[in-house]
């Protein structure tokens, strides 16, 4: 299984082993990884999975859908060029090893 590193607002990290085809949000939720709110549970309509990718992996994904692009622009912390919806990042076995940051605030 892949690791996700999540790097969390305290500046602590939480390394985790991924299910191939979850979500990096399904995944920070089933481990309980605090600043990853995802009230909407994965729908994409809520932007409160933001997380900052590490650049080391940003172009291995897939670029934000428009519906993405469009959330990003609301988020609560500044979005970055390395901005992206966890919910929107399936695990992949190239994805391990995947360093996020969870942003200081979500809503």
């Amino acid at each position: 299984m892949p690791t996700i590193h999540y790097i969390l607002k305290d500046g602590s990290t939480r390394s985790v082993e991924a299910k191939l085809g979850a979500s990096v949000m399904e995944t920070a939720i089933q481990h309980n990884i605090r600043g990853i709110d995802a009230e909407c549970g994965g729908s994409c309509s809520c932007a409160t999975c933001h997380v900052y990718v590490d650049e080391a992996f940003v172009g291995r994904l897939a670029p934000p859908d428009e519906m993405e692009d469009e959330l990003l622009d609301g988020t609560a912390s500044e979005r970055a060029p390395n901005s992206r919806l966890s919910c929107q990042i399936p695990v992949t076995a190239e994805l391990d090893g995947l360093t996020v940051r969870v942003p200081e605030t979500q809503v």
